[in-house]
């Protein structure tokens, strides 16, 4: 019995794939749409990066499902260090060398900084917010291996990671409204392309995925460090 259940399961999976598959854009098709995001991408968007227009624009809701995977995946993380940890258990772990003791002082702020840099010039530069959020976890990371008393306010990381998803949310709720057309409709004036100001809500959603993102992994690299004496 139990194998005719897994074999119709495996059925109605296979279908399924298969009436995705068909809706796919292959060939002439696909190309027309690629076409569409590189000739059209910065007007609809405002956006000069391409990547960003697609990224954040044209597939921001898609975005925002990602982030959400990202959140579920620290959560599911916090659970299971959580649960395997021994209550008064602490480790003895080497000191830092001399080169992570001065580095995690001196490039802690930099990276913060170049982190930043990156998530809000998304739009008109490479990069964005995984990207600096990953940038600015790095610095968090050099700090608890150079400094390891150190640890980042819990207080702190959960208000920047709730503030950028509810940031998130917001907008598209917004958009919706506003603009009327869909969710994450781009509510605001595009400004002048290759500008800071430019590009609509792309940059602040690029902002708040930063927040969120660097929150996310500053939290799962937190839970994963050894305690100290």
């Amino acid at each position: 019995m139990r194998s005719i259940a897994i074999i119709i399961l495996l059925a109605v999976i296979a279908v399924g794939i298969g009436v995705a598959l068909t809706a796919i854009p292959f060939g002439v098709a696909k190309t027309q749409v690629g076409d569409h995001y590189t000739e059209s991408g910065i007007g609809d968007t405002g956006a000069s990066n391409i990547v960003t227009s697609v990224v954040v624009g044209y597939r921001a809701f898609d975005t925002l499902g990602e982030i959400t995977i990202l959140f579920v995946a620290a959560m599911g993380l916090g659970a299971v260090l959580a649960g395997g940890r021994k209550l008064g258990q602490r480790r003895e772990v080497e000191p830092a060398s001399l080169i992570l003791r001065t580095g995690c002082r001196f490039l802690f702020p930099l990276l913060l900084l170049f982190g930043a840099y990156i998530f809000i010039h998304g739009h008109l530069t490479p990069g964005g917010g995984f990207q600096g959020g990953a940038v600015i976890a790095s610095a968090f990371l050099l700090v608890y291996l150079g400094c390891p008393g150190r640890r980042v306010s819990k207080v702190w990381s959960q208000t920047a990671e709730s503030l950028g998803a509810l940031t998130f949310v917001v907008l598209g709720l917004v958009g919706l409204t506003v603009g009327g057309h869909y969710y994450l409709s781009n509510f605001m004036p595009h400004g002048v392309v290759n500008e800071l100001f430019s590009a609509g809500i792309i940059p602040v959603i690029y902002v708040a995925i930063g927040l969120k993102v660097g929150s996310d992994l500053t939290g799962i690299i937190d839970g994963m460090m050894e305690e100290t004496i």
